[in-house]
């Protein structure tokens, strides 16, 4: 009996001065416990800056980062914050008068952040070098014209196919060609060839760079076949070697090179030739048999011919209607048919021209005017060819189509950006009536789409510059060379007299000055002059009645210097685009430009331009990309200034005072990415230089579109106004943000992303926006409980994308008794597609309560990462049936979720269900809630 109860009372003794030793512990060994933590946060930041230098050379060999190591980095910095938090704690409690407990407290905080980041520390080892994985390619761009639709239907080209197909099969066949007309269908064939290539799996990657120009510029051909690769280069890079390398990784890969004129050496571009990769081959296309034989010297070379004449007819046939086939129609339609040469391109623009025109004497009048076209030297296209492309510039309707059309084909080879035709058709008054930008952004959408439907212009293919724009869903169109070359073919003539001109090297330079001196240059109206490894231009332009002057400088490392006097001759110009040019310093003869309304100086060395204040007629200003420290007080002398690009100025600092608030007629104003800016705080000044204050915006009562990005949130005072009083019709508005947004490709025209900004800040400074907003990102929000009822109680209508990061205060997204005076609208989040919540420490549940009808019913994608405290997602009246819950819902991706017990709960009936009410279409992406750190 006594032994029992000895074993009793030790058990005893054992359950009460263990943990009372162990609490006693933290207050005795509190330094130990504070310095083992630092030496863990020591070790930690070393197992960071090992991972992220992993990281940092996966980023530039363009993998993706596992997902896992980039939480992990998150975590890290927020451990990084703790140890502050720990360390200002420490301060505040050596001078409370609670110091034992606050010692305690502290030194049992230490303790478990310690074992903590011992775990982490592990983690970052077990990562190893395994931080990235090489993502598939970019699906390979296919032409999306119909022209094109029937190809497969085309038997002449089957055997050639074919041919191709075998001829890349052989292992000892290193470079093969095709060659053949402008316009007969080579780069369709040979997208073709490549989308079989892929799906045979003869290689294990396929990149292309397609229309390569006549001249073609290496960095463009290295940049198009980087990006097939996900490979990004840096700025002092050789970039051959470097995608020589990469290729070179690649056992089996086909290099497709499009539409070449003359010879390439595959060696400066990058590309192994010969035994330097044996498992790389090339294809490449051209319109002339001599330079796949003789300059690239291709061990075989296939002939593309033209389509034969059942083929063409049924082509034809298909594309202008069943109406050719009327017996008073249908002998006049194949003589017009026939004029096509067999060429695709010529057939479909010709047919779609005439598609609907049932009366002979329209289709009499098109083929006399085929038989009686002028002939053309046109390099690869045939007269035939011409003839049709002109016939179906004759058929547009309208001279504002029509000039846009020949506006198009100045604009350079390649992609057409829509935000640059918007600014040379307007200030060239191309819309007839129209005065203001957004009226004009209508027409030109318009006349844009009357070219694609005549197939004068194609949808941007994705191989080029993927730039989005605020202004337009499609950045950028495309115009098929033959088109382009036919279309600068007619603008040469008169009444045009539109002129482009090519100039490479010293000796084009040369040319240049005595071309100059003829009466095409005296006599034109526009130029668009395009050069290539040359230093600087002739000393003078003389052309008395030029109004549109294209400069396209291709230097890649150096900037192409334009002699003081060059404009002093051009004083009718109206628009003037200059890139990769020194204006250091800028001409004088700027200053003879009175009638100048568009100034384009992008990418261009600036150092001084105050002689734009001179330029009392400009409408546009644009100095996108271009180093530039400071915007001159001159600026402010444009009056009549309805659009300024300062987008990407990444050395811009300096933006005087009342520059802004002069432009009172601004409609259009572009600051993204130029993170540089100093802006100053309402009634501060600093010595002799003082900046412009965002408060200068709201005396812009025209403008329409707003492009920036402001870091500190704390300039925006918080009885202040400012976006209130502005009628934003599209807007990107990024504040407290120090660095550039690396995926910044827009979803919507009206976008908000705000961090670290109060809710007190957003509902007085940003109210009108938040109601407005289409794409909405809130981080580091650290006052907001509700985020419906706090910041938009009528229910953010309009929004489309919603992600919270980083938010720890927020406990519900909709909360649907949060007041007894306020009861959640119906259709709030009625547009909703997309849904991001990640690292909301607190969230307990998306939606509590009832979901308004008419609510969350557009939703798609739905992702919760992170949130520690989330039990259910959505509680849903008990009237909702299965099918009527969430019918758009696709993508669902759910991780760090440890207390998640369902997706969603009838809490009127108090049952609760699994995710299983969802319908097959959902893809569940991922759901891991052991996933958690």
């Amino acid at each position: 009996m006594v032994d029992i109860v000895i074993s009793v009372a030790a058990k005893v003794a054992e359950c009460l001065v263990d943990p009372i030793a162990r609490q006693l512990g933290y207050l005795f060994n509190y330094r130990r416990n504070y310095v083992d933590l630092t030496e863990q946060i020591e070790m930690l930041d070393h197992a960071r800056v090992r991972l992220q230098q992993s990281v940092e050379e996966a980023n530039r060999q363009g993998d993706e980062i596992f997902p896992d190591v980039q939480e992990w980095l998150k975590g890290d910095e927020r451990i990084i914050q703790k140890k502050e938090d720990f360390i200002e704690d420490e301060k505040k409690a050596s001078k409370s008068c609670f110091y034992l407990k606050s010692r305690y407290q502290l030194s049992k905080q230490a303790k478990k952040q310690a074992g903590d980041i011992v775990l982490k520390i592990q983690q970052a080892h077990n990562f190893g070098d395994r931080v990235s994985y090489r993502p598939s390619p970019p699906p390979l761009p296919f032409i999306s014209s119909a022209s094109f639709k029937d190809y497969e239907a085309f038997q002449s080209r089957e055997s050639t196919f074919n041919q191709i197909m075998q001829a890349l099969r052989n292992e000892n066949m290193r470079m093969i060609g095709v060659w053949g007309m402008g316009g007969v269908g080579k780069t369709t064939l040979v997208k073709q060839v490549a989308q079989q290539a892929e799906e045979n799996k003869l290689f294990h990657k396929v990149v292309m760079a397609l229309n390569i120009s006549q001249t073609p510029n290496i960095a463009e051909i290295q940049g198009k076949i980087a990006r097939m690769l996900g490979l990004k280069f840096e700025a002092e890079e050789d970039r051959a070697g470097r995608l020589r390398q990469r290729l070179k990784r690649e056992e089996k890969i086909l290099v497709i090179l499009d539409d070449i004129w003359g010879k390439l050496d595959l060696r400066d571009i990058g590309i192994p030739d010969g035994d330097d990769h044996k498992g790389c081959k090339v294809l490449l296309t051209s319109r002339e048999q001599e330079v796949l034989s003789e300059d690239m010297r291709t061990q075989k070379k296939f002939h593309l011919q033209h389509l034969s004449e059942d083929e063409a007819w049924n082509l034809f046939k298909k594309t202008a209607g069943d109406s050719v086939e009327k017996p008073e129609l249908r002998p006049i339609a194949v003589d017009v048919a026939k004029k096509c040469d067999g060429l695709p391109v010529a057939i479909f623009t010709i047919a779609t021209a005439l598609r609907g025109k049932s009366r002979v004497n329209v289709w009499e009048n098109a083929l006399e005017e085929l038989r009686g076209a002028a002939p053309t030297s046109i390099r690869g296209v045939t007269e035939g060819v011409y003839s049709c492309l002109e016939l179906s510039y004759n058929h547009l309707k309208g001279d504002e189509v029509k000039s846009l059309f020949l506006l198009c084909a100045l604009l350079g080879d390649g992609d057409i950006s829509m935000d640059r035709l918007l600014q040379f058709a307007t200030c060239l008054n191309l819309f007839e009536g129209i005065y203001l930008w957004e009226k004009a952004i209508n027409r030109l959408i318009t006349l844009v789409e009357n070219l694609k439907a005549s197939s004068l212009l194609l949808d941007h293919e994705g191989d080029g510059d993927s730039s989005s724009s605020l202004l337009f869903d499609h950045a950028f169109v495309r115009m098929h060379d033959v088109v382009r070359d036919a279309a600068r073919s007619i603008a040469s003539k008169d009444p045009h007299r539109f002129v482009v001109r090519e100039a490479v090297g010293s000796q084009e330079a040369v040319e240049l000055r005595e071309w100059q001196r003829t009466d095409e240059c005296r006599n034109c109206t526009r130029i668009s002059l395009i050069c290539r490894n040359m230093d600087e231009l002739p000393q003078g332009l003389v052309c008395p009645k030029l109004e549109f002057f294209l400069l396209n400088s291709s230097n890649d490392d150096a900037y192409l210097k334009i002699p003081d006097a060059f404009f002093q001759d051009t004083k009718q110009l109206r628009i003037l685009d200059l890139s990769k040019v020194s204006l250091t310093p800028s001409p004088s003869s700027l200053g003879f430009l009175s009638n100048l309304q568009t100034l384009r100086l992008n990418q261009c060395q600036i150092q001084d331009i105050t002689v734009i204040g001179e330029l009392k007629k400009l409408q546009v200003l644009s100095l996108a990309e271009s180093y530039i420290e400071q915007l001159p007080n001159e600026v402010a002398q444009l009056s009549d200034l309805r659009m300024l690009d300062l987008q990407n100025c990444c050395w811009l600092k300096v933006i005087p005072r009342n520059v802004i608030s002069s432009l009172s007629q601004l409609e259009y104003l572009s600051m993204k990415g130029s993170l540089r800016i100093e802006w100053e705080a309402e009634g501060f000044n600093r010595g002799e230089r003082i900046n412009a204050c965002l408060s200068e915006l709201k005396h812009l009562s025209g403008l329409r579109t707003l492009e920036v990005q402001v870091s500190n949130p704390s300039l925006f005072p918080e009885d202040d106004v400012l976006f209130e009083n502005l009628n934003l019709i599209r807007y990107s508005i990024l504040i407290g943000y120090d660095w550039q947004i690396l995926n910044d490709e827009y979803k919507a025209s009206r976008r908000l992303s705000l961090r670290g900004v109060t809710s007190l800040y957003m509902v007085k400074c940003f109210s009108k926006l938040l109601k407005r907003s289409q794409e909405l990102y809130l981080c580091k929000l650290n006052d907001t409980k509700h985020v419906v009822y706090e910041l938009d109680k009528e229910g953010f209508v309009e929004l489309k994308y919603l992600t919270l990061e980083e938010c720890p205060t927020v406990q519900y997204i909709l909360h649907s008794s949060t007041s007894v005076e306020w009861v959640p609208p119906p259709n709030t989040f009625c547009m909703l597609e997309e849904l991001i919540l990640t690292w909301l420490d607190n969230l307990e549940a998306v939606c509590h309560g009832p979901i308004p009808m008419g609510s969350f019913g557009n939703l798609r994608i739905l992702r919760l990462e992170y949130c520690e405290r989330l039990k259910y997602v959505f509680s849903l009246p008990a009237q909702y049936g299965r099918e009527s819950a969430f019918p758009q819902l696709q993508n669902l991706y759910l991780c760090g979720l440890p207390e998640l017990i369902s997706f969603y709960s009838t809490r009127s009936s108090g049952t609760q269900e699994s995710m299983t009410f969802f319908s097959q279409q959902v893809s569940y992406y991922s759901i891991s809630n052991f996933c958690h750190y």
